[in-house]
């Protein structure tokens, strides 16, 4: 049995990788020096910077590279276009330094709308059937959102960009929802970050964006594959968040560019899109701030001009203060009159009340009040003799207790007795104090009595004239001729005669001017109202 390693020689020839690879694209340059090939054109972007055109060729189950030179492609009639299937027409080599094999193209011709396109352009019919691309269902963007949300992979360069931007124009709260943008289930996981973001409430533990960024770079129409699905194209439509399409570059367009509420040439350009720049809005506040305080200065001074034309229309103050003044000379004109009639007025109704003080009412009313005060007097008088024979019961009562003690109460006993006997003085000097009191009310009412008596009239010259039934006469008019008269002066009564043909005093004189008495046996003047 041989050794595994055998290194015995063979027959077959050693090349080195350079020389394989060289005689690999030798034999495939000369099996395919002209081909024509049917495919639909991905991923190309025009020309590169150098003139040349780089592509692919695909249909449903094959893809090749494909280059056209920048000679040829000047020379071309039809330019190729993203999703255009054509017949291309070159031969087909290897590129040694790794292993990949192209077409050249030489010619180019189309030959239909490609199998992607076709398919991506009934589901775009389909959805828009169904009203999720209307105008009328796009949510304007918040002009100053708190929280942005973006939807994107989290190690590519696009979040880089909107941070970036974000952060210079105006930095606000960002949170990342990561994803995968291409490939098997990317579709399903950028649907779910939509719906995830919209479920958000503020009393989460994460913040709730304003504005959403669904965010990919630039790429084929196989790469941007997952931006057409149809889960992630109803979640964007769906979202009651604003959201914002950043899908490849300006010239890419998937579905959910009509989805969304509002299309991005490119990620950078929604984030200028998502905010406002600070800067800007400083200026714009600071403008804003210097026209209020000039409007509020304008303003001033038309207010200032207003009031001063105002004070210019104002009467003088002569003017104002004439009328006032013309009222109070009136007043003070019919104040004297003023005061005059209500002296007359009060003099009146003080007359009116003395008429109604007669003598023989004050004497009784001073009758009742003596026999109310005798009454209370009395009555002072039992309460206290009652209460001191019951303090004196209670003493004598308390006394026969108190011998029945023995020895040792007996002190106890005495300072009892003091204090009975302290009480006892101290009703004495209640009483008396008491009395005194009520002789002091009694004194006062009785000098009120004496200043309303109408005796103190009779001391200053006048006299009372009573008829024979006692009753008081106060007009000539009630004295008949022969009328027997009482005449009450101030140390007594006289009796006297009216006599005849008695005629209606004449008004009395000053002492002065009285030249002599008035004769006896004639009626006396009229008294009048003794008050």
């Amino acid at each position: 049995m041989s050794s595994f390693f055998d290194d015995s020689p063979t027959n077959l020839a050693e090349f080195s990788v350079s020389e394989l690879s060289g005689s690999i694209k030798r034999t495939i340059e000369t099996a395919f020096d002209r081909v024509r090939v049917r495919g639909e054109v991905s991923g190309y972007r025009g020309p590169h910077s150098s003139g040349h055109a780089y592509f692919s060729l695909k249909d449903d189950k094959a893809r090749i590279d494909a280059v056209i030179w920048k000679g040829t492609f000047s020379r071309l009639k039809v330019r190729p276009e993203e999703g255009m299937e054509v017949i291309a027409t070159g031969k087909i080599t290897t590129f040694p330094g790794s292993s990949k094999y192209q077409i050249v193209i030489e010619s180019l011709e189309p030959a239909g709308v490609g199998a992607l396109m076709a398919l991506l352009e009934e589901r775009r019919r389909k959805l828009a059937a169904e009203g999720l691309f209307d105008a009328a269902s796009k949510k304007p963007l918040p002009f100053m959102p708190m929280v942005i949300g973006v939807v994107t992979s989290p190690t590519g360069a696009v979040i880089r960009d909107i941070l970036h931007r974000i952060s210079d124009r105006f930095p606000v709260h960002v949170v990342v929802w990561p994803v995968k943008v291409q490939g098997e289930g990317s579709g399903d996981e950028v649907a779910r970050a939509i719906e995830g973001f919209n479920a958000l409430t503020p009393e989460g533990g994460i913040a709730r964006p304003d504005v959403l960024i669904v965010a990919r770079g630039g790429g084929s129409l196989e790469d941007l594959w997952s931006f057409n699905d149809e889960a992630v194209v109803r979640a964007a439509a769906a979202s009651r968040i604003p959201l914002i399409s950043a899908v490849g570059h300006e010239t890419d367009w998937t579905l959910i560019d009509h989805a969304a509420d509002i299309r991005a040439p490119t990620p950078t350009g929604a984030a200028e899109m998502a905010v406002p720049v600070k800067a800007e809005l400083e200026a714009q506040i600071a403008g804003l701030a210097a026209r209020l305080q000039g409007a509020v200065s304008r303003q001033m001074q038309n207010r200032q001009q207003g009031v001063r034309s105002l004070v210019r229309a104002l009467p003088s103050l002569d003017q104002l203060l004439a009328l006032p003044r013309r009222r109070f000379d009136e007043a003070a004109t019919g104040l004297g009159r003023g005061l005059e009639r209500t002296a007359i007025a009060k003099r009146r109704t003080l007359e009116q009340a003395a008429a109604r003080l007669r003598p023989d009412m004050l004497g009784a009313r001073i009758v009742q009040q003596r026999q109310f005060i005798a009454e209370r007097l009395n009555r002072a008088e039992r309460i206290v003799e009652r209460l001191v024979l019951a303090g004196r019961s209670r003493v004598g009562a308390a006394d026969a207790v108190f011998r029945a003690f023995p020895n040792r109460l007996r002190n106890q006993t005495g300072r009892e007795r003091e204090k009975v006997l302290a009480l006892f003085a101290r009703a004495d000097t209640a009483v008396a104090t008491a009395l005194a009191h009520r002789r002091l009310a009694v004194a006062a009412q009785d000098r009120v009595l004496q200043s309303l008596s109408y005796r103190n009239v009779l001391k200053r010259g006048y006299a009372v004239i009573r008829d024979g039934d006692e009753r008081l006469l106060a007009r000539a008019s009630l004295v008949a001729p022969g009328q027997v008269l009482s005449i009450e002066f101030v140390d007594g009564r006289i009796t006297a005669t009216a006599g005849e043909g008695a005629e209606p005093p004449a008004p009395v004189a000053p002492p002065s001017s009285r030249k002599r008495p008035a004769k006896a046996g004639k009626a006396p003047p009229d008294q009048g109202s003794l008050f």
